[in-house]
């Protein structure tokens, strides 16, 4: 059992750190204002925002306790510190899991 998990482990690693590798040997041919560029920037995005969708419509684990919300409250009011904060990613984050905990206690 515990071989099996090493494996997998190395296995996914390995993936991730050819793809990281190539990416990165592949990027010097690739300028920042090509559409292949946009292409997989816009494409970066729309996966991050479908797991963050995903993750909020259908929770899974400890987040499946809170309600559709609590969890809509925590998504705009994290959003407007976002903006708040100049497009700050850290405070956004600090706030949304400790607003999330409180939310999710109290209601």
């Amino acid at each position: 059992m515990s071989t099996s998990i090493v494996l997998a482990i190395l296995v996914t690693s390995l993936a991730t750190f050819l793809s990281r590798f190539l990416g990165a040997i592949s990027s010097e041919g690739i300028k920042e204002t090509s559409k292949m560029f946009k292409w997989f920037n816009c494409l970066a995005y729309a996966t991050l925002a479908a797991l963050i969708a995903r993750t909020i419509i259908f929770p899974v684990g400890v987040m499946d306790d809170s309600s559709y919300l609590v969890r809509f409250v925590v998504v705009v009011l994290s959003l407007t510190v976002f903006f708040i904060s100049k497009k700050n990613y850290v405070y956004p984050t600090i706030f949304s899991a400790i607003s999330m905990a409180i939310l999710v206690n109290y209601f």
